[in-house]
């Protein structure tokens, strides 16, 4: 058996003689902070046993009630770094700065990609604006976030890997997220624009991988959640890709969880986005809700997440739910 220390949602699972499980899955709710329904419903999940961790939007409108929410229940939390939506959090960013745009809001998902790109985004106001987010987040909950990735997967692209795994190693947060997903081009569903930006996501992260190696930063051995968000989730493609993640190979060159030693389990994160849809000008990060927050999918998750087949699932591959502290 494993000598790791449960978080509650791991421990409440547990039967009383469980076998050597095969597979460590910290299931991570993102967006937590975003608007009180998205709240509301990544806690009503976490008390239901479909995710075990979340990450925080510290801009977020609902980002204090996500906080009071987190210390409430006991949530495993960490930071959802956010450099593509609403408003920065460090104050001399937010009148005139490369990271926002003529109306005082970040250039967006696609936007800060193109900026960057044409080198127009200082990376000393990267660093100020992650610095500035990790101190909210202290601020907030009154620690340090147990991990830290990036809202949109900003924190892989090009020049902000340098600048983040920099922040994330001299604050000592051990944990980041690696969007590079076995299985992810053997789905005929998914739509091209959305294959092409997986494509690209997938390339940036591998590109990540030596920074954050070299700063001595670990991920889980494997990432799963492109291929099963939104209407995409259900209980067939949670199997499929926990059938990729088992199959994976620890010692591969993605993983840095093994440290030059066998792992008897393999160690993986499932990025999810459970809610209740978010009502018109409610939530956001300064400029409302988006279309993604305002949507059915945000239910749909919530509901294959607390399914009880879904956890029947987990318990007949043996995958144990815990938070990134117990990888």
């Amino acid at each position: 058996m494993m000598n790791v220390n449960l978080s509650p949602v791991c421990r409440q699972q547990r039967p009383a003689i469980m076998p050597q499980p095969r597979m460590m899955l910290v299931v991570t709710g993102d967006d937590f902070g975003y608007c009180p329904r998205r709240n509301q419903g990544i806690v009503d999940c976490f008390q239901a046993g479909g995710i075990s961790n979340v990450s925080l939007l510290v801009n977020g409108s609902a980002a204090k009630q996500a906080a009071d929410l987190a210390k409430r229940h006991n949530i495993p939390i960490g930071l959802h770094a956010n450099l593509s939506e609403g408003i920065p959090v460090c104050q001399s960013l937010q009148q005139s700065s490369t990271l926002i745009n003529q109306h005082g809001f970040f250039h967006g998902k696609m936007g800060f990609r193109q900026a960057l790109k044409r080198g127009e985004v200082s990376m000393k106001q990267v660093e100020l604006e992650l610095r500035a987010q990790v101190g909210l987040f202290v601020e907030l909950n009154g620690h340090l976030p147990e991990h830290m990735d990036g809202h949109q997967h900003v924190h892989v692209l090009p020049e902000v890997r340098e600048v983040f795994a920099k922040v994330v190693s001299d604050l000592r947060i051990p944990y980041t997220r690696v969007p590079v997903e076995p299985g992810l081009y053997s789905c005929p569903w998914m739509p091209a624009h959305l294959h092409k930006f997986y494509k690209q996501v997938e390339k940036d992260a591998l590109d990540a991988i030596p920074v954050f190696r070299r700063h001595g930063i670990r991920w889980p051995d494997v990432y799963l959640g492109l291929t099963t968000m939104g209407q995409n989730m259900s209980i067939p493609s949670l199997h499929r890709a926990l059938s990729y993640a088992l199959a994976a190979d620890p010692s591969s060159s993605t993983s840095s969880s093994v440290q030059g030693s066998h792992q008897p389990v393999v160690t993986a994160e499932l990025m999810v986005h459970p809610g209740y849809p978010s009502h018109p000008k409610e939530g956001g990060c300064g400029e409302g809700p988006d279309d993604f927050s305002q949507s059915a999918d945000r239910q749909h998750e919530l509901s294959v997440l607390k399914d009880p087949s879904v956890l029947a699932l987990y318990c007949q591959e043996r995958v144990q739910l815990c938070a990134f502290r117990d990888l």
